[in-house]
């Protein structure tokens, strides 16, 4: 149900009988399942989860300490649903939709009382409406009718909900209006507000899902150069504690080029949902120059926060990018973690006593996870446009055990695949993406893009690379036996170039001004010159050059500075000429 429902506009029609953590249990309630309900004398939001007879099981979104049996439960009839309209953008939201500046503002300190609420979009601000129909036009459900500067970066088109008939527009003004004014009349009889809601579980209607075909370009070398995400794609990031998952999804909310981010924090730690309120308002957006945060969308429901709303939070984010997605944009939505999404259902359903599956987990994880992510992807429009929504939801397996259940499943749903690595964390390699285990299924559908975007030979550039460091792969064991002076001068060499891969590619500073984003140019020109120096490096030893005299020429170092230099450019072009001038000196 909408957060702007008045507690007082529904009846109390139960009574609690028990409380079990989150979980409370009522009777004589008249409610049917995902009904959102209000208990106890506090009024604290819930969800019904259970019907058996006359007794009803509630998980409710707030601490429950204090209450107790005999209070009563009220039923709003309705599921819990968002407020979709503008001002959406540039807000941070708990786990249902609870604008969390306005809560403060309301309440006076940072520290919320139990059974505060708010409407998820301020209902009396006044928003410039620009009809984009006339009177006399027939539009049908998801057509746009007008739009509304929401931000400097983003047009809010107001749309034909899609559960209308359309029709012909009788009456449409240019104005300013609240959200909850109408705006435009159809010969229907039905009238059009800024202002929809929509249950967070269910799906809204879309077309045809087609095969995406164009990267989200996320700006990191790893990701775009060796494991690409489609827009519309699926990725999912496991790793263990410290290995730089909340970093990898903040740089890929930063720089990636969606239209739309919506960041979710699910229970993860405070401080780190902090970083991201600090920093995203005081970064400028790459591709406009304007605030991050005039595109982004944040939901905060920290580690700190009842258990319940991590369960909900998701599906709030999901809905949320479902609707911009109907306007057209492209949506990049970022979960952090689904680990700690599916610990809330876990214990949710340890309360509710139902039969556990592998390691506690309820048995209707795998199905919940695909419900999830099947909500993503680009889509054929019921208005004829094209949208896309692309999830990246971070996992944290306990131990960095990806066998666990969450990491598992995750991996039969997702195409991408972005493995962090404890062991490269470590030595300070970050992003920590091994590339020996990661995987990404989409690059053949997008190799046309980047060959005829970036470089028609980018595809053979970026296999080259994958040959050499899957050969360094091999040669390890060799090494950490022998040593690397008993191989042959070849594969010393090959260790040579893999190791140039490695740091001066592969790596990238998110704290360095210039290396925290690298284009898709830049990205294949830094691999292009240290295939110069394969190539040049490869043609001297076979002229006789010793493997010593090869490493050892002044350019080559040179490398490891291409990421960070201002003028890219120009430095790579140097090197390369310094490079082949050098090497050929030599023979």
């Amino acid at each position: 149900m909408s957060q702007a429902e008045d507690i007082e506009s529904v009846d109390e029609d139960g009574v609690i009988e028990s409380v079990s953590g989150p979980v409370v249990t009522a009777t004589d309630l008249d409610a049917r399942m995902n009904d959102v309900v209000y208990v106890g004398d506090e009024g604290l939001m819930g969800e019904v989860i259970e019907i058996e007879g006359n007794l009803t099981t509630i998980q409710v979104y707030e601490e429950t300490s204090g209450v107790s049996p005999g209070e009563p439960v009220q039923n709003t009839g309705e599921p819990l649903s968002v407020d979709l309209g503008p001002g959406m953008m540039d807000s941070i939201y708990d786990g249902v939709q609870r604008p969390l500046d306005v809560l403060e503002d309301k309440m006076g300190t940072a520290f919320l009382d139990r059974g505060v609420d708010a409407p998820g979009i301020d209902l009396e601000k006044k928003w410039e409406f620009e009809p984009t129909v006339e009177e006399g036009d027939t539009v049908e459900p998801g057509d746009a009718v007008g739009v509304v500067e929401e931000t400097v970066t983003i047009d809010h088109k107001v749309m034909v909900p899609p559960d209308y008939e359309g029709g012909e527009v009788t009456s449409i003004e240019h104005g300013e209006f609240t959200v909850e004014e109408t705006v435009a009349e159809l010969s229907s009889g039905e009238e059009i507000q800024m202002h929809q809601e929509w249950p967070v579980r269910e799906a809204r209607p879309a077309g045809d899902k087609e095969t995406p075909t164009e990267p989200l370009v996320t700006g990191q070398r790893v990701q775009d150069g060796l494991f690409p995400l489609a827009k519309g794609g699926t990725a999912a990031i496991p790793g263990p504690f410290g290995s730089g998952k909340t970093v990898t999804q903040q740089q890929l909310a930063k720089w990636s080029d969606a239209d739309i981010v919506v960041y979710i924090g699910c229970g993860e730690r405070g401080n780190e949902m902090t970083e991201v309120i600090e920093d995203f308002p005081e970064l400028p957006d790459p591709q406009t120059g304007n605030p991050l945060m005039a595109r982004t969308c944040l939901i905060a429901n920290t580690s700190n926060m009842p258990v319940a709303a991590r369960e909900s939070c998701i599906y709030t984010g999901i809905t949320i990018a479902e609707y911009y997605r109907d306007m057209g944009y492209d949506v990049a939505l970022m979960a952090d973690s689904t680990s700690r999404w599916a610990e809330a259902m876990r214990e949710i359903s340890s309360r509710l006593e139902e039969m556990p599956g592998e390691e506690g987990y309820p048995a209707y994880l795998a199905a919940s996870l695909s419900e999830f992510y099947e909500r993503a992807g680009k889509f054929q429009l019921i208005n004829g446009g094209e949208g896309s929504i692309s999830v990246v939801g971070a996992v944290s397996p306990p131990g960095g055990d990806f066998s666990e259940p969450v990491t598992q499943n995750t991996l039969r749903i997702v195409k991408t695949f972005w493995a962090l690595d404890a062991d490269l964390a470590e030595r300070r390699h970050f992003p920590s993406i091994n590339w020996n285990e990661s995987y990404s299924l989409y690059k053949d559908q997008l190799d046309p893009w980047w060959e005829s975007n970036v470089a028609d030979d980018w595809a053979a550039v970026r296999q080259w690379a994958v040959d050499v460091l899957d050969e360094e792969d091999e040669l390890q064991e060799i090494v950490q036996l022998v040593g690397k002076d008993a191989l042959p001068e070849d594969q010393q060499l090959t260790m040579e170039v893999a190791r140039y891969i490695r740091e001066a590619w592969l790596q990238q500073n998110a704290l360095h001004d210039v290396d925290t984003y690298c284009e898709p140019e830049k990205t294949y020109r830094m691999l292009g010159a240290i295939k110069t120096f394969n190539d040049e490096a490869f043609e001297a030893l076979e002229a006789g050059v010793p493997v010593e005299e090869i490493q050892d020429v002044d350019a080559a170092p040179r490398l490891n500075r291409m990421g960070t230099a201002e003028e890219w450019g120009e430095f790579i072009d140097e090197i390369e000429n310094d490079l082949e001038d050098q090497l050929r000196a030599l023979y």
